[in-house]
């Protein structure tokens, strides 16, 4: 197949069932057994002659598990896999790679493109059948949790510790990661990597002792005025097992899922104002001092000088009956868990 899907044909994968198999050789030939073996065993079955009629075709087709054959003129398979996990929309599907080169730097090139396994020619159907289905267990679970985060409007990243690459995101997770980071995939953000990192050593050097339940990983958080995202490891989700890689230990191999939290404190600040009778601009003085900011730095995240602030802060002690900002700021925090019980500074 040299040419990209038909949009009615590409409508009609969609309406089947089974998973999608994407087969690429430039001599179609060389793979009719295996066809006709993947047929049989229920597959729906693409096929395509060139590197770059593949690239179409998995845009198009969305195939579940990609065999390719490593050496092809023009665009070998190595480019092909290179290409499919740059792209966060392609990252997450296997590729097995079919060739006659049994090498071992040749095998470690498949792999290092991206390849999950690898087998010889000539195919033994029965091989590859067994080897698909060991990777596509994995990335069918993979999508399921994809698909069930994007259903509930969870804001979800996978990432790859050792190279740091994003491989995947929701659509939500895309939105917060640029408006706090001002990042794009495949680039994790450099924060939440070197947060992920650290935890991953943290977890291979302080283990569990036997019987003892496993601590939850600290949590990495950032901040945006009034509004808070968190960062909270979730779990492997398969991938390379890459142990000694330079700064990272040996739990950094693999694939992590990380869920992330926005939390609004909009309506605590609003909160503040209408237990004490406090402005819309004193109340969010109030606010940043019961999160430890002093005057300066509420200036500058207000928009004002540390004299207003000041001044705002004078009449925020008068109105709550208090002389210091420390009480201030525990009558506020008392006043806010009441209101406010899963709030957290």
């Amino acid at each position: 197949m040299n040419s990209p899907l038909p949009s009615a044909v590409a409508a009609l994968l969609d309406q089947q069932q089974g998973d999608r198999v994407l087969m690429v050789d430039d001599v179609p030939d060389n793979l009719s057994l295996l066809h006709d073996a993947l047929d049989e065993h229920g597959y729906i079955v693409l096929a395509a002659t060139s590197g770059e009629a593949a690239l179409a075709c998995v845009q198009q087709g969305r195939p579940d598990i990609v065999l390719l054959d490593a050496m092809m003129p023009g665009m070998d398979g190595f480019e092909v896999a290179r290409r499919l996990k740059a792209d966060p929309s392609t990252a997450h599907i296997p590729i097995i790679f079919m060739t006659g080169l049994t090498e071992t730097e040749h095998l470690v090139a498949a792999l290092q493109a991206g390849g999950v396994d690898y087998v010889t020619k000539p195919l033994d159907p029965r091989a590859v059948l067994a080897r698909m289905q060991v990777h596509l267990q994995g990335a069918r679970q993979a999508r399921q949790t994809r698909q069930a985060l994007d259903a509930f409007g969870y804001a979800s990243i996978a990432v790859r510790a050792s190279s740091g690459r994003l491989l995947w995101q929701t659509p939500l997770a895309r939105e917060l990661l640029q408006l706090y980071y001002g990042t794009i995939a495949p680039q994790t953000p450099a924060p939440v990597l070197a947060w992920l990192r650290k935890t991953l050593d943290d977890m291979a050097s302080h283990a569990p002792a036997d019987g003892m339940p496993p601590q939850e990983p600290a949590r990495l958080c950032a901040e945006l005025g009034a509004r808070r995202l968190s960062f909270r490891l979730h779990h492997c989700i398969g991938g390379e097992d890459t142990p000694g890689v330079a700064g990272v230990g040996a739990a950094a191999g693999g694939d992590w899922l990380i869920v992330m939290r926005e939390v609004s404190d909009v309506a605590v600040i609003r909160s503040l104002g209408l237990a004490f009778s406090l402005t819309a601009r004193e109340a969010e003085v109030l606010y940043w001092v019961v999160k430890g900011k002093i005057n300066r730095d509420i200036g500058e995240i207000l928009g004002a000088s540390p004299a207003t602030v000041k001044k705002h802060l004078e009449r925020i002690h008068a109105k709550l009956g208090v002389e210091t900002r420390t009480a201030a700021a525990s009558m506020a925090l008392t006043r806010v868990r009441e209101m406010h019980p899963q709030w957290e500074v």
